[in-house]
């Protein structure tokens, strides 16, 4: 994956490459030569960069470090030398890194005689050297492969990160300048040469492929083990709906986010730097999502103390309707006149819940007024034969029927049935129009509201007299202007 980056890279720069002007290959062979006098190891002369520098090698005679000849073979496959390098320590790793900085600096070496000797010929000696080319440029980052390894392996084991980014920017700046330079036949050709490589274009179908793979798997074995998780928490006694979706979901999800890693980090993928990332982004939305963390655990909260489910018909903060979900942010009712209310969860958690469908039964409440001159017993009577006749009204609690008020303008009776909760508004609608009819049946009425007002008669020559009404110019004015006070319009 990182040689498909790296290419994408080197494509582009060599596209940029056309627009710039050329150096001369020999005055970067000059370079190389000159540099190659200094003291310590130069960069090669395709990056004469700054930052193409090699780490410094110095002339002294270096005491047996205990490397074997297997760790710098050119030819050790790769899989072989990450395994030869477990053992080493940091400083056997750091004399290794700077034996395989030889190996591959010697290669570029070779990649840049060969072009600058492709840039004096054309014809067919051209693409013979074009050729040439391209397969030491295999050959050379294939030493890259190995190069990086070490490196790998040596910062693994808590060598010092100024050192080994040295070593890393040598290889990068070598990369940048030999694209720069290359001209768009050999840019073309190495994107052959790689799409046909077995550590290239064929190595990356491989491994999307198994990404692609396992992914499919990932989702097969994360919807199975939902259905596990669902079938048994369904068996978990006193938790809710929405506890159980809230579980299962959890639990998918985190499956398929531990084996997406599992299956990177099985790719060579390092996947640790994303751990720190998740965490740095958790801060970052902790201060950002205050709000949707309170709906967050306000949600929790309801899930965990279920003080409602899903198709109870619920109270909260003055909207009434019936549950229909529930997630971590807000809770969605449904109201009788089918109208969707989406509640933030805190609002929910921070408001009188009243739960009306939380029993099994309910009491039916009930107030008839009766005349003051209507007879109480026959009414009472009336209301509890209504009752016993209704099929729907439970025996156990027995019904409370008696005489709940003196009101202003009649006698209230109370009728309280109690039945199961799902037949509340039936049996209330019900015995409303059935105790009407029976009230009407037996001469009993039922009085409207009335107030009597009572006129006390006075003396009129004790009465206070009215006080005239004096009028002012101006207002005899207005008047007659606006034609008021029987005038016509003409003021007459």
């Amino acid at each position: 994956m990182s040689r498909l980056v790296l290419l994408c890279g080197l494509l582009l720069c060599g596209l940029a490459a056309l627009a710039l002007p050329q150096t001369s290959f020999a005055q970067d062979a000059a370079d190389r030569g000159a540099a190659a006098e200094a003291p310590a190891a130069p960069a090669p002369a395709a990056a004469p960069a700054p930052a193409a520098a090699a780490p410094q090698q110095t002339d002294e005679a270096e005491p047996d470090d205990g490397l074997s000849s297997e760790l710098t073979d050119p030819t050790v496959k790769l899989e072989d030398l990450e395994l030869l390098t477990v053992p080493l320590t940091v400083d056997q790793l750091k004399a290794l890194a700077a034996k395989w900085l030889e190996i591959v600096k010697s290669k570029t070496e070779e990649v840049v005689d060969t072009q600058i000797a492709l840039s004096k010929v054309d014809g067919t000696v051209e693409d013979a050297e074009r050729e040439k080319l391209t397969a030491l440029y295999a050959e050379r980052n294939n030493l890259f492969d190995r190069y990086s390894a070490v490196l790998n392996a040596w910062e693994k084991k808590g060598g010092d990160d100024k050192e080994i980014t040295v070593y890393r920017d040598y290889q990068n700046a070598i990369f940048l300048e030999e694209t720069r330079k290359a001209d768009t036949k050999t840019l073309l050709a190495w994107a052959m040469d790689w799409t046909t490589s077995e550590d290239g274009g064929i190595a990356l179908a491989k491994n999307v492929g198994i990404v692609l793979l396992s992914f499919l798997v990932l989702l097969f074995v994360a919807r199975m083990v939902r259905k596990l998780v669902r079938r048994w928490i369904g068996h978990v006694p006193n938790i809710s709906d929405l506890l159980q979706a809230f579980v299962v979901g959890i639990i998918y999800w985190l499956v398929l986010a531990f084996g997406l890693m599992l299956v990177l980090s099985g790719l060579g993928v390092d996947v640790t730097p994303l751990f720190a990332l998740f965490g740095g982004a958790s801060i970052i939305a902790a201060f950002a999502m205050q709000d949707s963390l309170s709906n967050l655990a306000a949600g929790l909260m309801i899930m965990i103390y279920r003080p409602f489910d899903v198709d109870d018909y619920v109270d909260v903060g003055g909207v009434a309707g019936t549950v229909k979900s529930t997630n971590i942010v807000a809770t969605t009712v449904t109201t009788p006149d089918n109208q969707v209310i989406v509640i933030p969860n805190k609002n929910v958690w921070g408001n009188v819940i009243t739960n009306v469908t939380a029993s099994d039964t309910r009491r039916v409440d009930l107030v008839f007024g009766i005349s003051y001159d209507d007879s109480i017993p026959e009414a009472l009577k009336i209301l509890e034969r209504a009752v016993d006749a209704h099929p729907l009204v439970l025996k156990d609690p027995a019904p409370t029927i008696r005489v709940n008020e003196l009101a202003d303008s009649s006698v209230n009776l109370i009728c309280r049935p109690w039945v199961k909760t799902s037949d509340y508004w039936t049996v209330y609608w019900d015995l409303m129009r059935y105790v009407k009819e029976l009230f009407d049946s037996a001469g009993i009425s039922i009085p409207y509201p009335q107030q009597d007002v009572h006129f006390i008669p006075t003396d009129p020559a004790k009465a206070t007299p009215t006080p005239a009404i004096k009028r002012t110019p101006s207002a005899d004015r207005a008047s007659i202007s606006e034609g008021d006070e029987g005038h016509d319009d003409d003021g007459k």
